[in-house]
Formats: C-alpha cells, sequence, structure tokens
C-alpha cells in the first residue's frame, strides 16, 4: 500500500523536502536526496512543477503510467493525485520545484489566465521533455524569483514574483506547444492510424458502440484527449472534434441516400439516442435538415 502525503500548504511542502521556507505562498525547491523505496501518492492542494534531471522512477498520473526521462517536466494543480514508485537501488534523482499556492493569485491577472496553460490539465499527463538549453532558460528565471523570495516582504514582492512567475510559465507553455510541432514524423503517423481508426468505427462499430468520442479515439492511441485534441488541432488546423462530426455527417449522408431507411433509423443506426438530436445535429453541421437533404438530392 502506497504511504500518502497531502502538500496543502507550502509549508507543508517545504518541510516534506527539507526545503527553507522563505514564503508563505511560493518556494523554489532543489532536490538531491535518498528517497525511501516504495510508492508514495501525493496529492496536492498547490500548483507544482517539477523539472527532473535524471532518470529515476515511474509515475502513474491520473490513469497513464510512464517514466520519468532526463530534462523532463512534469505540472500539477491542486486537487490532483500523483503516484510515484521508487526501486531499490535507483540512482539518486535530480530535479528543481515550483510550488506556489492558488490563493497567491487571487485577485490577479495570472489568476484568470491559468486555465490557459494546458500543461496543468489532469488529460495533459504526457510529460514535457527539454532540451539543455530550454531547461537553463526556465533555472534563469527560477532564480530571479528565487532571489525575490529570498528578501524580506515588501508591497511590491507580490507584483515582481507574479511577473517573473508568468514569464515562467509562459515559457513552459512556449515548449509545450513546441513539441506537438517538433514531432512531425510521430504526428504523422498517429494521425494515419486516426483516420484508421475511423474508418473502422464507421464501417464496423458505429452501431454497437455509438456516437464515437475524442476520448474513444485517444484511448485506442494511448493518449490523453487532451494531448490527442492539441496534436490533431496543430496537425490539421481543424479539432478532433470537428474531424470526427464531418465523419459523421458524411455517414449520414450516405444512409440518407438510401430512401428505404427513416430518418429515424439513419440516426438510430448512427447512435443517436433520439431522434431530435440526429436532426439537429445534422442541420447544424450542414444547414439542412435530414428530409430538406433527401429533398435535393432526389430533385
Amino acid at each position: 500500500m502506497a504511504n500518502e502525503v497531502k502538500f496543502d500548504t507550502i509549508h507543508r511542502f517545504n518541510d516534506y523536502y527539507g526545503f527553507r521556507h522563505l514564503h508563505p505562498m511560493i518556494s523554489v525547491g532543489h532536490y538531491a536526496g535518498e528517497p525511501e523505496p516504495g510508492a508514495t501518492t501525493y496529492e496536492f492542494g498547490v500548483y507544482a512543477i517539477y523539472i527532473k534531471e535524471t532518470k529515476g522512477c515511474e509515475l502513474n498520473y491520473g490513469l497513464t503510467k510512464y517514466d520519468f526521462d532526463e530534462m523532463s517536466v512534469t505540472a500539477f494543480a491542486p486537487g490532483q493525485k500523483v503516484t510515484t514508485v521508487v526501486a531499490e537501488g535507483q540512482i539518486q534523482p535530480r530535479w528543481t520545484v515550483l510550488a506556489f499556492h492558488p490563493d497567491f493569485l487571487v485577485r490577479t491577472a495570472l489568476g484568470g489566465r491559468m486555465s490557459a496553460y494546458g500543461y496543468f490539465s489532469y488529460s495533459s499527463n504526457e510529460a514535457l521533455h527539454l532540451s539543455a538549453e530550454e531547461v537553463e532558460l526556465l533555472e534563469a528565471v527560477l532564480s530571479l524569483i528565487e532571489r525575490e523570495i529570498s528578501h524580506s516582504i515588501d508591497r511590491h514582492s507580490r507584483s515582481i514574483i507574479i511577473s517573473h512567475l508568468e514569464v515562467f510559465l509562459d515559457y513552459c507553455l512556449r515548449f509545450y506547444e513546441r513539441q506537438f510541432y517538433s514531432r512531425e514524423v510521430i504526428n504523422s503517423t498517429v494521425m494515419e492510424r486516426f483516420h484508421a481508426l475511423m474508418d473502422r468505427y464507421f464501417a464496423k462499430e458505429i452501431r454497437e458502440r455509438g456516437l464515437p468520442t475524442v476520448a474513444y479515439f485517444a484511448d485506442q492511441l494511448n493518449l490523453s484527449a487532451g494531448y490527442f485534441g492539441e496534436l490533431v488541432k496543430t496537425s490539421t488546423g481543424t479539432t478532433a472534434k470537428d474531424m470526427i462530426a464531418d465523419r459523421l455527417v458524411n455517414a449520414a449522408r450516405e444512409l440518407l441516400n438510401d430512401l428505404t431507411l427513416s430518418v429515424t433509423q439513419v440516426g438510430d443506426m448512427l447512435g443517436f439516442d433520439y431522434p431530435q438530436h440526429f436532426v439537429r445535429f445534422f442541420k447544424r453541421r450542414t444547414g439542412r435538415t435530414p428530409k430538406e437533404y433527401r429533398t435535393l438530392s432526389v430533385n
């Protein structure tokens, strides 16, 4: 059974790792310790971004399992849980972490933007891999934050720290989005498999499984829904949801061309629970109702 640790305050976060407690709402720590072997589950009540420089442990994040690699970043948000598994005799891990409490951002512009940083999402749990140069850049920004929280708090402290924090988060966002552009070969393969999966789904599986979802195809490709959605949007300029909807419309047109089938039967064959849902969907995507489409196609 895994040990359980809850990070609900920065003070508790610092105490657990042995970091100096310099500020009640934000911390920068550097770790090079020797963790105990076994599994530990961490429940986050703070935001935390880890820059890991060495291989060393298996990470279970949400429903996904993967190995930490060299120069990788993982980000966690309040309300999330992560389980780490440390093996006997593993090498000593080294990492740097930035942690901050959500209350630190109350009534700030950055607080209102946090949802834009998709790498915090539970559904975007693929690790972000960085070059040594990118790590140096992040660590340079962290040094500015660290320098500021080492000073006595005054009326300028919060705004200066938040400015540096926003720069750090924006750099992470740039690197997160960059990986979708820099993996063109991998992305191309994923898109080919996505199209093949849609071909199979609409040909053989839709009547049994019902309406297709982005989550279904992401799962078939062993990707999180968030990461898969970003990859499709970057590769095609179109969302995965729209691509699936377009295929659904094409399938509907083919079935509607068979005049022996009623509109209700077509909707049922495509997985719609109610005929009116199918009619609304078809009109929203084509500008015509199924009956209007049939009238035009016959004439």
